[in-house]
């Protein structure tokens, strides 16, 4: 199975078997999850604390290197899903939403290309 044919809920449903075979829901609770992701969102971060921005974008090219970073994302994606089977949040729901959110707030016209936008002392 690849990105290309696997659903949101079909990676929900493997993280909730996972969770669910195991009796792990008893440890689920979304505080706990929260703070494990920020913890595997850390650990992902180790990989690439002292890089320049130019040797982070290489990194696609050493398998060995590439592999630990999968995991690490891999970590921070089934806590996510973990955390919203518990709160049972939408996420297709809420990423358009947020998305939409987003282009409002910063409109191709002003950001293509930047970051933000300078002070113009208005």
């Amino acid at each position: 199975m690849t990105d290309r044919i696997t659903t949101v809920g079909q990676l929900r449903a493997m993280v909730r078997r996972f969770v669910d075979d195991r009796d792990w829901q008893q440890f689920h609770a979304p505080k706990n999850l929260s703070m494990a992701l920020s913890i595997e969102a850390a650990e992902l971060m180790e990989h690439f604390q002292w890089l320049t921005v130019e040797n982070s974008r290489t990194l696609r090219h050493d398998a060995e290197r590439l592999h630990a970073v999968s995991e690490e994302l891999a970590d921070v994606v089934c806590y996510a899903l973990a955390l919203a089977n518990e709160l049972d949040v939408d996420l297709t729901e809420v990423l358009r939403a947020k998305m939409r959110k987003n282009e409002e707030k910063y409109p191709v016209e002003s950001y293509r290309g930047r970051y933000g936008l300078e002070d113009n002392g208005s």
